[in-house]
């Protein structure tokens, strides 16, 4: 079914607690695993139902925020969905006392009760109206952030396109573009400091209902976490800031004489080329019908499923007024259907989000084809940011249809720009930190934490004296931040997986993809660890993980430099 054609109905919640209670009887009365099995899919088919109904919300809401009837449903069910958890909280808890549990386990595999586990100590009822209250202060981040028009060159334009005027081949239009971009949030700095106060001290007062000392324990188990702690976190980005800071260092230094520009500026950071970088050939219509052919070409599977996507319509990727910031991948689970969101603007970028969404679009797709259970269709957050940035390297031999002679120019770009990402999330990952273990921060010295970690990830950046950005404001543009707390480390720790997929490409194309498929077709049937194992990969946070990738991606800048 085409995306404009689904049906959108208002979840009835008191008929959805009453469904979920019905389940939870069944549960607990069930006499043979068989009965309790049954049980378990009917659980998975009421929260299909509730999870696709507050999908279409939000998509819908996402693509226009200005859409009355939409924005009063995305507030509904910010309101509404957390009154289910309790019930839900029940059944899991029914679910992990189980006599049936062996059987369970052989159908579902063990990680279904690591994550029952998880979800089963995160919540007391006592935190509904605390969710609530979260759910209503991130929507107004979201919205305020998609209400931003400025005015650049005699135009009004949504902050996303400024795209390509901060990559602009001439230095004294990116930074105006720069400019343009921290009058707006400076205009907005006491709605934002108070929206990103609000929701420390909210999300902390969830944790102290939990009996711990901050929001980390609590942060943790809502991201899933089920193998690794704030140890190896923070293992892996000391190995970061070791090992691959002073790899990037050089990029930077290469990318400052490539410009000619003697010391790297902020305002220079997205330009690549004197010349400018590279963009996709065409309109947004040439790049997604690139998108297409790329796709039929890559696989069998690849082609089945890009027919899919766009035969539905299942796709939004123009920059609009109103339309929310940033890019996403989500599933309307009734309708088996992935659904691709993004804000192109005419640079590199558009295919960078169009094969990285795909990533996880495809992945979703092969798991609800393969009848995965809503709860175990994706891993975690790290192995499902595998699938989407693996698959933007993965796809490197068909760039050329977007990018024609530029191709070559074009790879060197994408590598360059996903080595220098990862310090960027690290320092996110431990600003998060920080914030979270000190909730009473003023925002002055939430702008301090940031200035320093500055120096400690990205120690060439120099701001220039730049509005916003010079008084250490930048994360409060990073959406992650505000809206999915502690999920940034995840991205990080996929690029590395995603370098190793790549350079395994470089010697066996066959073999990279016969590996990466095994790995998205198990979704979310076992640990971050478990999976990689199975693909033959290192663990990010190994002891020497990061030297050794960052080596090989070192290796190859060198060589294509």
């Amino acid at each position: 079914m085409k995306f404009s054609e689904m049906p959108y109905t208002r979840p009835d919640i008191d008929a959805a607690r009453a469904e979920l209670r019905a389940v939870l009887d069944r549960i607990e009365t069930a006499e043979t695993a068989g009965a309790q099995l049954d049980a378990v899919e009917a659980l998975n088919a009421v929260e299909g139902r509730l999870g696709t109904m507050a999908t279409l919300a939000s998509i819908r809401h996402t693509i226009d925020t200005r859409d009355a009837f939409y924005d009063a449903e995305n507030d509904f069910i910010d309101e509404h969905m957390p009154l289910l958890e309790e019930d839900v909280q029940r059944i899991n808890r029914a679910l992990l006392a189980s006599p049936f549990r062996a059987a369970l386990a052989a159908k579902y595999g063990d990680v279904f009760f690591l994550d029952l586990e998880l979800a089963a100590r995160s919540f007391k009822p006592e935190m509904v109206a605390p969710m609530q209250r979260e759910n209503k202060l991130a929507s107004d981040y979201q919205k305020l952030y998609a209400s931003a028009v400025v005015e650049f060159e005699g135009a009004k334009l949504p902050l996303p396109k400024l795209g390509p005027f901060k990559q602009s081949p001439d230095r004294a239009t990116r930074r105006r573009a720069y400019e343009t971009e921290a009058a707006f949030f400076d205009a907005h700095r006491e709605e934002l400091d108070a929206l990103y106060d609000a929701l420390v001290k909210n999300r902390t007062e969830q944790g102290r209902l939990l009996g711990y000392d901050s929001y980390l324990p609590l942060g943790y188990d809502r991201m899933g976490r089920n193998c690794y702690g704030p140890a190896k976190v923070a293992a892996f980005r000391a190995q970061i800031a070791a090992d691959l800071v002073p790899l990037v260092a050089k990029v930077k230094a290469a990318q400052a004489k490539r410009l000619g520009v003697g010391a790297l500026k902020f305002h220079d950071d997205a330009l690549l080329f004197p010349d400018g970088n590279p963009t996709p050939r065409g309109t947004a219509d040439d790049i997604l019908a690139a998108g297409r052919t790329m796709y039929r070409r890559l696989s069998p599977e690849t082609a089945e499923f890009i027919d899919f996507l766009y035969d539905n319509e299942l796709l939004d990727v123009l920059s609009k007024d109103g339309k929310a910031p940033g890019g996403y991948c989500t599933e309307i689970y009734d309708y088996r259907a992935p659904f691709i969101f993004s804000n192109f603007n005419g640079t590199a970028g558009d295919v960078d989000v169009l094969t990285h969404e795909a990533g996880h679009a495809f992945a979703a797709y092969r798991a609800m084809k393969r009848g995965l259970p809503r709860r175990l269709m994706t891993p975690t957050m790290d192995g499902a940011e595998t699938h989407s940035m693996s698959m933007e390297f993965l796809t490197a031999p068909y760039h050329r249809l977007f990018f024609g002679g530029a191709a070559a120019r074009y790879e060197v770009f994408h590598a360059e720009q996903a080595l220098t990402f990862v310090p960027y999330g690290c320092m996110v990952d431990e600003f998060q930190h920080v914030m979270y273990e000190d909730p009473t921060l003023t925002p002055e010295q939430r702008n301090a934490v940031w200035l320093d970690l500055e120096k400690k990830y990205r120690p060439w950046t120099d701001f220039d004296g730049l509005p916003f950005y010079s008084r250490g404001a930048l994360w409060q543009r990073q959406l992650h931040i505000y809206l999915y707390p502690l999920y940034y480390i995840d991205y990080c720790m996929a690029q590395t997986m995603a370098f190793q997929f790549w350079t395994l490409s470089l010697r066996d194309p066959g073999e990279a993809w016969a590996r990466y498929l095994a790995f998205v077709d198990q979704g979310g049937t076992k640990t971050f660890e478990a999976l990689v194992r199975s693909a033959g990969l290192r663990l990010p946070y190994d002891d020497g993980a990061i030297r050794e990738i960052g080596a090989s991606v070192s290796k190859w800048l060198e060589e294509h430099e």
